[in-house]
């Protein structure tokens, strides 16, 4: 592991403080890119317009038309966080804005697999529905449209998924990523695309005078499921997707959100009050998330779209007993999975035993549900491209295996999957997904030369500079910052994917370390000289005397007292 300091433009940060900007808060803001303090505007005003969305103006009137004459509309969702937000907030926008009739379904993981598949369409047409409406999926669903048009509904897409060779035949599309979408944000999550097609449908019936400017429903109260589903998307945080998510806490923080969050956060155990980007990332989303794993998503959408505060904290607990069960599967999986892992290793050319270019594992045992959480796993451990597969559990489809990847930087985890595709056909029955996340499945009698073909492809693209995990860092922190009110000022920002949350480094000499719950790191360091307590979560390996540690400020809270304490992130040694 390397460590590595961000580059800080001194004239940025010196500009940042001049305009008023916490000397702390403008370098990092500095070194994330950060040019002026404009763009620390999280202003509902200062969203990208909804115009210069490809699609919107379409979709607006096809929705007013629909509502219009009463039409049924059904929305298709992902069964996962940004899809069960993204259709939350699909069925609470479309009712505020004088929708009807709209009803919802969500495939199964395991039965209807991924997406707008013509089953579902089938399913959509036979419930009565005259509208159709994708949130999360639908850009890669060519035959799942034409099915659904063949039944005679109309058909709308949103996604943010990058598109295929061949687009669906729908009578609207709205996604950044099509051809000719001039939007700037391109990493909007589907939740974000949805809420975007929302302001126009408003302002299209703003402009038909079925309400004014002084009458419009406020669709703001939507922005905290906006802000939950674009964080636990794990979508770049571009300043667009900040806005969106800075918008959401700030009405989460003040009591104002939907019953099912405020019940999620009281099953996680956190405070709503001091909502931060990180409960969204690994105590909410993980919990809406698990019903789609192992269970049915409609128990995840089902809390989000009720008002009842009793039957949100009853949903929100059998969440969290599901979430518990993800977690008890998931930790016998990846012990099984880093065996498999490191059985692939072989000598390099020194002699060292070293991981493939990329890893793919395979157990009958494993579960479908789980192992995208896996892949991610052994890529942090390994810092390897990493595909996991299970058998698939579909009705037929026992010999097919679906798997889940996770990738590292300079390795484009969908292209390397068309590469495989290219070179070996037929091994691949289905694929797609991002640079850093990607799902496929194969047949199990080809798995090898899948996992043959992948590791050749991530040997001819990944230097080895690529495969030595760097921790980038924001280097040294002044003593004067080492204060408890400084960790809170940090925690308000929005941080996550593509604007990484305050790492520093420096070296620190250990006084003592001990294991804690059999699979952590308590230490005692000295720091510039002073005591400082530190952990290091789900790492074992004792620590020499002297380190340079990449560490986080936290907050450690003992008998009602505060204290300031490091979060490890790495060691280098």
């Amino acid at each position: 592991m390397k460590i590595v300091a961000r580059e800080i433009p001194p004239r940025t940060v010196w500009a940042l403080e001049q305009a008023g900007v916490h000397p702390l808060l403008a370098r990092l803001f500095a070194a994330r890119g950060v040019r002026a303090k404009e763009e620390l505007d999280d202003g509902l005003v200062r969203l990208l317009p909804p115009d210069t969305l490809r699609g919107t103006r379409e979709a607006a009137v096809l929705l007013a038309d629909a509502m219009a004459q009463d039409k049924r509309l059904c929305i298709v969702a992902d069964y996962d966080c940004d899809g069960a937000t993204a259709c939350a907030v699909g069925v609470r926008g479309l009712r505020l804005l004088g929708a009807k009739n709209v009803s919802y379904l969500v495939p199964d993981r395991v039965v209807d697999g991924y997406g707008l598949t013509p089953p579902i369409a089938e399913r959509v047409a036979d419930s009565g529905a005259d509208m159709l409406i994708t949130v999360d999926n639908g850009i890669a669903s060519v035959e799942g449209v034409f099915a659904a048009k063949a039944r005679g509904l109309q058909v709308l897409v949103t996604d943010h998924h990058l598109p295929g060779p061949e687009l669906p035949v729908a009578d609207v599309l709205v996604n950044p990523n099509q051809p000719g979408c001039e939007f700037e944000s391109k990493s909007i999550a589907g939740v974000g695309v949805m809420f975007y097609v929302l302001l126009a449908l408003r302002s299209e019936l703003r402009a038909r005078g079925v309400f004014d400017v002084a009458t419009q429903p406020k669709l703001d109260a939507l922005l905290p499921l906006v802000a939950l589903g674009t964080v636990a998307d794990v979508v770049k945080l571009d300043a667009n997707n900040r806005r969106l998510v800075a918008q959401g806490l700030r009405r989460i923080r003040a009591g104002a959100m939907p019953a099912g969050v405020a019940a999620l956060f009281k099953a996680a155990g956190r405070n709503a009050s001091v909502a931060t980007t990180f409960d969204f990332g690994f105590a909410l989303g993980p919990r809406i998330n698990a019903a789609g794993r192992l269970a049915d998503m409609t128990l995840g959408i089902e809390c989000l779209l009720t008002d009842d505060a009793g039957r949100a904290e009853e949903l929100a607990r059998m969440l969290d007993g599901i979430n518990r069960e993800r977690r008890d599967i998931e930790g016998g999986m990846r012990d099984q999975a880093l065996l498999l892992a490191e059985s692939l290793f072989a000598a390099d050319g020194e002699g060292i035993e070293a991981p493939p270019p990329a890893i793919s594992v395979f157990d009958a045992n494993f579960h479908e549900g789980v192992v995208g959480i896996v892949a991610s796993r052994i890529k942090d451990r390994f810092h390897r491209p990493t595909f996991v597969f299970a058998a698939s559990g579909a009705p037929g489809k026992e010999q097919e295996l679906k798997g889940s990847g996770r990738s590292i930087p300079g390795f484009h985890l969908r292209d390397a999957l068309d590469l495989v595709a290219k070179r070996h056909p037929g091994v691949l029955l289905r694929f797609g997904g991002h640079a850093m996340a990607a799902g496929c499945t194969v047949a199990r009698e080809h798995f090898k030369t899948f996992e043959q073909g992948l590791a050749q492809v991530a040997g001819e693209w990944l230097a080895a500079a690529a495969l030595t995990r760097q921790i980038e860092t924001d280097g040294p922190i002044a003593r004067e910052y080492m204060r408890i009110d400084l960790v809170d000022t940090l925690h308000k920002e929005v941080w996550g994917q593509g604007f990484a949350p305050p790492t520093f480094s420096e070296e620190v000499e250990v006084v003592s370390q001990r294991l804690v719950g059999e699979k952590h790191l308590a230490l005692k360091l000295k720091h510039q000289g002073q005591p400082i307590d530190a952990i290091w979560f789900s790492h074992t390996e004792p620590l020499p005397p002297k380190v340079k540690l990449a560490f986080r400020l936290d907050a450690d809270e003992w008998q009602g007292v505060r204290r300031l304490r490091f979060l490890v992130e790495g060691a280098e040694f």
